[in-house]
Formats: C-alpha cells, structure tokens, sequence
C-alpha cells in the first residue's frame, strides 16, 4: 500500500501564500497519480488540483485555478501544491491522495485508492 504524509498547513492571512508537501512511500512514485483534494466544516471533500505521474498533465478546480500550482519531484517522492493568493474560504483540511491504476488524474474521490491524514489551512481575513 501506499502511504502518504502531509505537511506545510497553517495559519495564513487572506492574499498571502502557503505550500504544502505530500511525501509518499511503499510505491514507485512515479508510477502514481497524485490529487490534492480538502474538506471545509460541513461540506464534501472537494478535488483541488491533480497531477500525472510524470508531472506532465495538470488539471485544477475552477475555484483554485489561476492561484494555486501542483507539482511533484519524483526523484524525492513529493508532491506539492503552491497556494498564492489565498482567500478565506479556501480554509479547509487538504488531503494528499494517490491513484496506482490510472495515468492521469481524476476529479472524483473513487479514482484514488490511498489518502493521507490531512493538513490544516486556516486563511483569516
């Protein structure tokens, strides 16, 4: 199985920046799709942002594109998402997730088969 270890969360004020890591074990990374997804108060986890296994093919949440970058480093087994530009509501827990079956990276939380603990984001205004 894949396991996965988030970290980078915090406290950031509105307009500032933040970059979260996700550091994998027990797969060959590169043979991993890699998805950033969060979970505010009340709400359904939500996609955020996805990446290939060869870092090729992005894909974002209309809500995040424009501010928010995904990126991985394969040779350190990490997958990271630079969020810019942050707003208030982007305050959730997000979620690292890894899908072993596809090339290229899913919206829904059913394409990914192991998921980290979760990091805290909290964007004050």
């Amino acid at each position: 199985q894949v396991q996965l270890v988030e970290s980078g969360g915090g406290l950031v004020q509105a307009g500032g920046s933040l970059r979260l890591s996700c550091a994998a074990s027990g797969r060959t990374f590169s043979n991993t799709v890699m998805g950033w997804f969060r979970q505010a108060p009340g709400k359904e986890r939500e996609f955020v942002a996805g990446i290939s296994r060869s870092g090729g093919s992005t894909r974002y949440a209309d809500s995040v594109q424009g501010r928010f970058t995904i990126s991985r480093d394969n040779a350190k087994n990490t997958v990271y998402l630079q969020m810019n530009s942050l707003k208030p509501e982007d305050t959730a827990v997000y979620y690292c997730a890894a899908d072993s079956r596809r090339s290229l990276a899913g919206t829904a939380r059913a394409s990914y088969d192991y998921w980290g603990q979760g990091t805290q984001v909290t964007v004050s205004s």
